[in-house]
């Protein structure tokens, strides 16, 4: 048996997640958010809980074109790195994009050896053509504005690497 267990996050979940992404922002590996940005969002995450009811990792799915999501704030918690925890949440989010109908996801991430060892591979190219550029460039969310290397977020994942990964 497991030691944990992975299920769709719920709004009792998201100080916890909160709670467990502080750290990564602290050290900029992610961007941070602020509480209502991770309620809004609760439906895209999923979370890895520990027997004892602890939050001990988390992630989301973000949709963002009709074939195109991204992976977001996969984070676990330092006492259970290395126990598959991130690979549980990861392939739990590849089957939630299946699921939504998605054939590519993308990444932008420090964690290049993970994300390769799950299918994902390094990009330097726009993933998308230049109507849906223009499409996406109107959107507001960060995470899209990162998906699209704009300089508005630069500061904030500069050395980050883009990913992407086809279902």
């Amino acid at each position: 048996m497991s030691a944990y267990t992975v299920r769709p996050a719920r709004t009792g979940d998201v100080r916890d997640i909160a709670r467990l992404v502080e750290p990564l922002v602290q050290e900029r590996i992610l961007l941070g958010k602020n509480l209502v940005a991770f309620y809004e969002a609760v439906q895209e995450f999923e979370v890895a809980v520990a027997q004892d009811g602890t939050l001990v990792g988390c992630g989301a799915l973000h949709v963002m074109w009709e074939d195109l999501g991204e992976v977001r704030t996969l984070a676990v918690a330092p006492s259970h790195l290395k126990r598959g925890v991130g690979h549980a949440l990861l392939d739990r989010l590849e089957s939630k994009g299946l699921a939504l109908g998605l054939s590519r996801l993308f990444c932008l991430t420090f964690e290049t050896e993970f994300f390769g060892k799950h299918g994902f591979s390094a990009i330097a190219e726009s993933l998308v053509d230049p109507e849906i550029y223009a499409e996406l460039v109107r959107s507001s969310d960060e995470g899209v504005a990162e998906f699209l290397d704009l300089a508005r977020v630069k500061p904030n994942t500069l050395g980050n690497t883009r990913m992407v990964k086809h279902l």
